[in-house]
This record gives structure tokens, C-alpha cells and sequence, in this order.
């Protein structure tokens, strides 16, 4: 019987660049950004590092589409290294792969490092209608905004809600964003705004407006992990440890029956579930620090906190608007700004949200901190409402 990996991996570095339009650097000095702040962390030598994950979703900046960029960058030997991508969870992809192999006793010591130069491949959000599997399967829409647009008609069907109420919530979530993205360094949008701009912004799928999506973003990020046990070897008494990753993945029937509602993200229930039964989590509500949640549209992360088991079915607009997940709320969400603000570099975006965690649970956030940070979340979800890939992490320390 699998037992899982609840505290048998220790985070010892992380390291997360500044995410934006970083024109001035290529994927390869992004990488070598991240991987230098993780190793200085660490406090490890370079030479310690057994075995190396990379994500990367979307560029191409890979020969082949292999992970030789990455090794090349690095300069960290003739280690295994090992090229991974699940759309937007790619990112918890590469954690999840040097996780296992540290679980497993394949490797002492392994590297995470996702990383995305999105805006040089000029995507915008809006792909054009091509032929081939990847369209057919995630966007035959043609667009990100569009498809996640859905969620929000289906919920106020669903529910009876009133789509000003809607509305108002989801400017509540980028509001939100925008406020904790200001506190962030290294995020890519640093602007507080207001609610009516938010409201009263262009359309660019109805009801999805100009703040309520995520923006284009370069970026990486980087873990270290290891036991516990080396851990300690290294001085780190209570090390932060992953107390579960799990992912779930479409099989197709919310595209082929009739039985989705479209209004949730059945993946993300899934792999919750799962997650949090590894972790020993019985009431999130209760247990949950923070959380760093697929926020690609505000109405995502309106539908997600649902999914999550963090709000009843249709009351996730009223304690957004409650200020439930607001910095200082019961639960805080995006703590970082999220993807709205902090950015979505796609194949970092899954570390960069550990990134925080891992932060948070070191009392080290800067004026972001977290009172008493015990279990913290993260989500992402790689692809569009009906055919998706969740992956739900869950962080905290060893003891």
C-alpha cells in the first residue's frame, strides 16, 4: 500500500527571480538567478546536488525539448537532469518529481527549477485557432479568458446569483491582489488599485474584465530538497517539509456527459481531497494558514476556494466579500499577489507558490508575514475548465 511522502522530503533553499518583462535576461541567466539564491539558502555545496527537475511549458526554450538548457546554465556536472511539463502545473510538476526522487532514496539531494520566458514568445492569452490535439482538447474556444469566462455564467446559474453580486466579488479577488502584490518585491504588478477601476475596466471576456486576469510574465523559481534527516546534518533543526503533493487529471468526461455542471473544478476537488488526506489534514477551514491558489482569472479563484473545501457550495462570493481570504482574514489568499500580480511565468509559477509558503512558514516575509503559520497551501491548474490538471501541495514544518 502507498503511503505517501507526508514529511519524508525537507525544503533546505529556495530562490524565486523578479517575475515581468525581464527582456534583459534569457531563460537560461532567469534559471541561474533562482537556482543561486536556492543554493546560497541551502548553504549546501553545488556539488551535493544528485539530481535536477525542469519545468518548462511554453517557450521552447529547450533543445529538442530536452533539459540540456538547463544543465548547460547550471554547470552542475553530468548529473541526471530531467525536462517535465503539465501545462500550467508544471511548476509543481518539477517539485514533485525531485520530491519523489528524494522520497524514494533515489537521490540525497535534488533540484526543482521552473522557468518561463513567456513574453518573448508574444502570447498573449488569445492563441490563434490551430489544428492538432493540444487546441482540440484545452482552449477549442480559442481563448484562456473566454473558456474561464464560462465558470462564471455556470456558477450564477447554478446558485441563483445575481452576476452584479458576481461581479462584486470577483473585483474583490483582484482588489485583493492587487493589495498584497504591492507589499511583493519581486512581483511583476506593484499597483494598488481601487474597486471602481477594477469594475469599471474594459471587457475582455464578459464578465471577466482587464483586472480580472492574469498578465504575461518571464520568471523562475527554484527548490532544494532533501530528508529531514540530511537536513539536520546541515543545522536545519525543524526544516520546512511537504506534507503532500498530489495531482488529478481530466479523463475527459466533463467534455464527453452531461453530468458537469460547469460552475467547479472537479480536478481540483479531487486532488484536495486527496492531498489533504496525506497531509492528515481533517478540516482545512481550521488547519489551513494560507493558501497560494491558480488565480489565471478572478472568477478561478472565486470557484477554486468552493473546490478547496474552504467555502460552502455558492457562498465563496460572500466571504469574499467578507474579507475571508484577504490578508488579514481567516484564511489569506495570494499573499504574494498571487498570479494577478506576482505573475505567471508558466513553468515557475507552481515553485513560486511554494516559494511564499516556504517564506511564510520561515517568518521571513517581510511585512507580508503571516502571524503563526502552521499548513500552507498551494493549487495550480494547468489547462481550461473542462479538461484540467490540478495539483494541490501542502507545506509546513517538520516538527
Amino acid at each position: 500500500m502507498a503511503s505517501g511522502i507526508k514529511d519524508k522530503v525537507a525544503i533546505i533553499g529556495m530562490g524565486c527571480t523578479r517575475f515581468g518583462e525581464r527582456w534583459e535576461a534569457s531563460a537560461e541567466d532567469l534559471m541561474v538567478e533562482a537556482f543561486s539564491e536556492a543554493l546560497a539558502d541551502a548553504g549546501v555545496e553545488r556539488e551535493r546536488i544528485d539530481a535536477i527537475w525542469v519545468g518548462n511549458a511554453l517557450d521552447d526554450i529547450n533543445v529538442g525539448n530536452s533539459s540540456l538548457p538547463a544543465a548547460h546554465a547550471l554547470r552542475l556536472g553530468q548529473i541526471p537532469v530531467t525536462r517535465v511539463e503539465n501545462m500550467c502545473a508544471t511548476g509543481t510538476e518539477a517539485l514533485r518529481g525531485a520530491t519523489y526522487a528524494v522520497a524514494a532514496g533515489a537521490a540525497d539531494i535534488a533540484l526543482a527549477i521552473g522557468v518561463e520566458k513567456l513574453k518573448d514568445t508574444g502570447y498573449g492569452g488569445l492563441p490563434l485557432k490551430t489544428k492538432g490535439l493540444l487546441n482540440d482538447l484545452w482552449m477549442p474556444y480559442g481563448s484562456a479568458p473566454g473558456n474561464f469566462a464560462q465558470l462564471a455564467g455556470a456558477y450564477c446559474a447554478k446558485y441563483g446569483v445575481d452576476p452584479a453580486d458576481l461581479k462584486r466579488a470577483m473585483a474583490h479577488v483582484s482588489w485583493k491582489s492587487h493589495q498584497n502584490g504591492a507589499k511583493s518585491p519581486k512581483a511583476h504588478l506593484r499597483a494598488a488599485i481601487d474597486m471602481d477601476k477594477i469594475l469599471n475596466a474594459p471587457l475582455i471576456a464578459d464578465p471577466l474584465g482587464l483586472f480580472d486576469c492574469c498578465g504575461v510574465s518571464d520568471g523562475a523559481a527554484a527548490a532544494i530538497v532533501t530528508t529531514p534527516e540530511i537536513a539536520r546534518e546541515l543545522g536545519i533543526d525543524n526544516p520546512v517539509t511537504i506534507k503532500a503533493i498530489q495531482l488529478a487529471g481530466s479523463n475527459g468526461s466533463e467534455m464527453q456527459f452531461g453530468e458537469w455542471d460547469g460552475a467547479s473544478l472537479i480536478n481540483t476537488q479531487i486532488a484536495a481531497r486527496r492531498a489533504y488526506a496525506e497531509a492528515g489534514i481533517s478540516d482545512p477551514r481550521a488547519d489551513l494558514s494560507m493558501t497560494e491558489v491558480h488565480d489565471c482569472f478572478s472568477v478561478t479563484e472565486l470557484a477554486v476556494m468552493e473546490d478547496l473545501g474552504l467555502s460552502d457550495p455558492g457562498r465563496a462570493p460572500m466571504d469574499i466579500l467578507d474579507g475571508r481570504y484577504d490578508a488579514d482574514g481567516a484564511i489569506p489568499c495570494q499573499l504574494d499577489g498571487g498570479l494577478k500580480c506576482f505573475g505567471h511565468p508558466v513553468g515557475a509559477s507552481g515553485l513560486r507558490m511554494a516559494y511564499e509558503v516556504y517564506n511564510q512558514l520561515l517568518e521571513r516575509a517581510g511585512e507580508r508575514q503571516r502571524a503563526n503559520v502552521k499548513f500552507g497551501l498551494t493549487h495550480n491548474l494547468g489547462g481550461a475548465p473542462y479538461n484540467n490538471i490540478a495539483a494541490v501541495s501542502i507545506l509546513g514544518r517538520k516538527d
